[in-house]
């Protein structure tokens, strides 16, 4: 005798396989040659595959491995930005805005990064408190209100719930540093330790008082550099004194405690030795939610060193990554569209997910015609340009490889287990809350590839163009 209750169960489950089954796909594209920007290519059906044969290229997703869960994807707004931004005619102010951050018309960006007081790009150097202002009664952020906040507010407003914003210091102010400077390196006073924790907190709770929720800092832009511009050192050692002893319990003190503080925000270089030597500290790990990292270690040539984002969350799995900062640098006009800046996002984005990387988060969103303003003349590019001197916005091939991950992928989706057959091809993928999943591949030769999408066991075929990227949904 079949016991009915049983007979439903499987009945059930036997239904939510089939309809799990993916049915029809979607398919977006942008490549070199073509002209596609981001458009919809065509639209296809899968089938019951069977097994690959051998020289066949293939992307295989397993929808029943699945990873960390996606915080988003976004872009920094700067003093640079910011004032660039109030420039544009409110026609383009309006577009720029729709255009990275519009889940219809843009590509749907969430996350939002800013400096605390000055960085190179700004126009000058300033803090927030008058010189030897230990006690900080002077923190006051009103310079901040001419552009940044305005443009922040704007961009909040657009991406409403899902809005992820965090903020991370150059430079302490000059007093509190070894070189009585904000440019050049030096390093944090021990004395200045508890003044510049506090510091933090204070940023955090004038923003919050405009209506800016923060979802966390990052301890020290790149800690380990001593630029021409803003820039303070930390040895690991320091980094993990300084959370420990005086970061982290001030934030706690100070009902601040459900912030997340990341540390590092620097290159994969070194990352493995900052985390080993920061998270093996139970009493300084215990206030970290993560670590951050920039593309830069490829600046003297080189290939990225992703493996090293392997080995950070296979020894600690328990925390997180979250890329914090990338562009092209060295600016030069006549390279908007030079396409390798965009294969380097789509390449990084690629790894940097399929290595656990939770939230990806670029540099500026907007420079001028100069690639600034910068105050010490570190120009570089950015998605998205506007020439001041015509008042045009000037899309690169970037903006619209990011928009192939921001677009697609949500906040909360679930990474799934994503290989290729071969090596010409780049992919990885996300199940989205909606029951809809991303396949992002890419193709960096000088050919058209066809390859064939299995998702278990069915399958589509495709044809993605040479140097092209493709967003599949389905």
């Amino acid at each position: 005798m079949i016991n009915k209750n049983l007979f439903a169960v499987v009945l059930t489950v036997v239904g939510f396989v089939l309809m799990a089954q993916p049915k029809t796909a979607r398919i977006y594209t942008t490549a070199k040659e073509t002209g596609q920007r981001l458009e919809l290519s065509g639209e296809t059906s899968f089938y019951d595959a069977k097994q690959p044969v051998e020289n066949a290229i293939s992307v295989f997703v397993n929808p029943n491995k699945k990873f960390q869960t996606h915080l988003g994807i976004g872009g920094a707004i700067t003093d640079a930005s910011a004032e660039v931004f109030a420039k544009l005619t409110p026609a383009n102010q309006q577009r720029l805005l729709e255009a990275y951050y519009d889940t219809e018309k843009g590509i749907a960006y969430n996350i939002v990064r800013t400096n605390i007081h000055s960085c190179d790009f700004s126009s000058g150097s300033y803090t927030y408190v008058s010189d030897d202002d230990k006690s900080l009664k002077t923190f006051d952020i009103s310079h901040d209100l001419e552009y940044r906040i305005p443009l922040i507010k704007k961009a909040q407003a657009k991406i409403g719930e899902d809005f992820m914003f965090y903020a991370s210091p150059w430079s302490p102010p000059p007093f509190m540093k070894t070189n009585n400077h904000m440019l050049k390196g030096g390093s944090l006073k021990p004395e200045y330790y508890q003044s510049w924790a506090l510091y933090y907190t204070k940023f955090i709770k004038a923003y919050e008082k405009l209506g800016m929720p923060i979802w966390g800092i990052t301890v020290q832009n790149e800690p380990m550099a001593t630029q021409t511009w803003e820039s303070c050192i930390y040895t690991a050692e320091q980094e993990r004194d300084f959370v420990k002893t005086a970061l982290g319990p001030t934030m706690a003190r100070e009902g601040l405690g459900d912030k997340k503080i990341v540390v590092w925000d620097h290159n994969r270089d070194l990352i493995s030795h900052r985390a080993m030597t920061i998270f093996e500290d139970s009493e300084a790990a215990k206030y970290i939610w993560g670590i951050g990292f920039h593309w830069y270690e490829t600046w003297t040539g080189g290939l990225p060193l992703f493996d090293n984002l392997n080995n950070v969350k296979e020894a600690f799995p328990d925390m997180n990554l979250i890329f914090t900062e990338g562009c092209a640098e060295r600016f030069d006009p006549e390279k908007y569209q030079f396409w390798p800046n965009a294969e380097r996002y789509g390449n990084s984005i690629i790894n940097d997910f399929n290595a656990g990387t939770a939230a990806w988060t670029d540099w500026n969103i907007l420079l001028d015609e100069r690639g600034g303003p910068n105050h010490v003349g570190n120009f570089c590019f950015a998605p998205v340009h506007a020439d001041t001197r015509t008042g045009d916005l000037i899309f690169t091939p970037s903006y619209y490889y990011l928009g192939h991950f921001s677009r697609f992928i949500r906040p909360q989706a679930v990474r799934l287990s994503t290989a290729v057959s071969r090596s010409t091809l780049l992919s990885t993928s996300y199940e989205n809350t909606d029951g809809t999943t991303a396949t992002v591949v890419m193709n960096q030769t000088d050919y058209d590839i066809e390859y064939q999408l299995y998702v278990m066991d069915r399958a589509v075929k495709l044809t993605i163009p040479a140097h092209g990227i493709q967003t599949v949904v389905y």
